[in-house]
């Protein structure tokens, strides 16, 4: 597992698989956690394209994710009715707060708007991760299939945010200061731990 997070993704911390156990004691809490993810990557793809529209490839790239990520929302919303549950409330997601200070201030607009890429592609490559674990352990195998295809989504946004940081800001600055939000991430989660409630 770590050593495939390394290859693939490039997570410097994994999650412990035992996180599914837990997680799946609190189904209801997780997919109202995951459904409010995808609503809130919704409107990060939204900003992006709002902030940078002189950027035509980002803008003909991230505008599908939208409308992607949206059916994804609506699709935890009728998983959830399904099993007779109920969307409960949006609580602060901590770990993108955190993740947040990676963003620098007072730096060019070049360097922040690397920064905001790299944070978008951290988030869907840690979704990514969770969904996976979700999609080998957890006991039910109609949510196992569930939450692979999610996984594989997640794996492509996190590619196309990368792919795009290297074609605005180059290759060599792309990985050298994605190598620095990896290990930030890190300490991110280091310090905050899975919960079993929560996504991330």
């Amino acid at each position: 597992m770590k050593e495939e997070n390394k290859r693939v993704l490039g997570l410097k911390l994994p999650t412990d698989p035992r996180w599914v156990n837990l997680a799946e004691l609190s189904l209801e809490e997780i997919l109202t956690d995951h459904a409010f993810c995808e609503q809130k990557a919704t409107t990060s793809c939204i900003s992006l394209i709002q902030k940078y529209s002189d950027k035509s490839l980002l803008v003909q790239k991230v505008a599908p994710v939208v409308s992607e990520e949206w059916s994804h929302f609506r699709m935890v919303l009728k998983e959830l009715d399904k099993r007779g549950m109920k969307l409960g409330n949006q609580r602060k997601d901590e770990y993108v707060n955190k993740l947040m200070f990676f963003i620098r201030k007072g730096v060019s607009k070049d360097e922040l708007f690397l920064d905001r890429l790299l944070f978008c592609a951290m988030i869907e490559a840690r979704s990514c991760e969770r969904f996976r674990l979700l999609s080998l352990y957890i006991s039910e195998k109609s949510l196992r299939e569930f939450y692979h295809n999610f996984m594989v989504s997640e794996a492509g946004h996190y590619q196309l945010f990368l792919d795009l940081a290297e074609y605005y800001c180059g290759k060599e600055i792309t990985r050298k200061r994605w190598q620095e939000c990896l290990d930030f991430e890190a300490e991110v989660v280091k310090q905050l731990k899975p919960k079993a409630n929560r996504m991330h």
